[in-house]
């Protein structure tokens, strides 16, 4: 997939608040996403309109200690209202897809990536386990996108948070309107015993979000045509391509 090169930066901590608000594009345009979303699903029986969250301003500031944090607000809208927005090329640039992914490591330093099913909304394309985030993610007026990673991992692959060893730190792929927050998660098996693991996972569950699993061992390996660009760019950054260095 095209799209202008991203911005790659390691973050070490996200502060993420719901403010919540009216959506003016949601509003407006309420026809034509309601003509969208029954064109949706009458290729897609099984899409949700569901409660998502989206990003509204946000910032990479600098911490006390040097460190870089994300700011950023997050509101509630519809399932709809956002894929609208995402189908009809984000018209509202105002505000961002913020979402969090899980960057699945195996011990042998292998990437593991999903290939999602064509029920759901992504069908056919490559990405790490993720979701955009809901109410579930909000504690206290906050978005925990770390939960957001953990929920995601577990119901798309199987694996739970005591398989896992989780960074502390992340890695955003911004790449506007996208905001990409990828958690390095890694599990202590090799790369070929933990797909089996999750492919038997996958076999078992009657309508999985992933159909198969992919693995990258190097830049070679990527499958770009099948992959968003904010991918390719964190793949080609954490096999250590020079061109793709991360701020900090």
């Amino acid at each position: 997939m095209s799209g202008e090169q991203s911005r790659i930066l390691k973050v070490a901590a996200l502060d993420l608040k719901m403010r919540p608000r009216a959506w003016a594009f949601a509003e407006e345009r309420a026809a034509d996403i309601l003509d969208h979303w029954r064109r949706r699903k009458a290729e897609r029986p099984n899409l949700f309109d569901g409660r998502v969250l989206l990003m509204g301003a946000y910032e990479f500031v600098r911490r006390g200690d040097g460190a870089t944090i994300l700011r950023g607000d997050y509101f509630e809208t519809d399932f709809k209202a956002f894929l609208a927005w995402r189908d009809f090329g984000f018209p509202d640039r105002s505000v961002a897809n913020g979402f969090s992914m899980a960057a699945l490591q195996s011990a042998d330093g292998a990437y593991l990536l999903g290939e999602m099913a064509h029920h759901t909304a992504n069908g056919g394309a490559i990405y790490f386990a993720a979701g955009t985030p809901d109410p579930s993610d909000v504690f206290d007026g906050r978005v925990d996108l770390r939960a957001s990673v953990v929920r995601e991992l577990e119901e798309e692959t199987g694996l739970k948070a005591s398989d896992l060893a989780i960074a502390d730190d992340w890695i955003v792929v911004e790449a506007p309107p996208l905001v990409a927050c990828m958690k390095p998660v890694t599990v202590a098996d090799d790369a070929e015993t933990v797909k089996a693991r999750i492919e038997a996972y996958l076999a078992s569950e009657k309508r999985p979000e992933l159909e198969r699993m992919h693995i990258a061992r190097s830049a070679a390996e990527i499958e770009g045509k099948r992959m968003a660009r904010f991918m390719v760019d964190f793949l080609r950054y954490a096999f250590g391509d020079p061109s793709r260095q991360a701020a900090s």
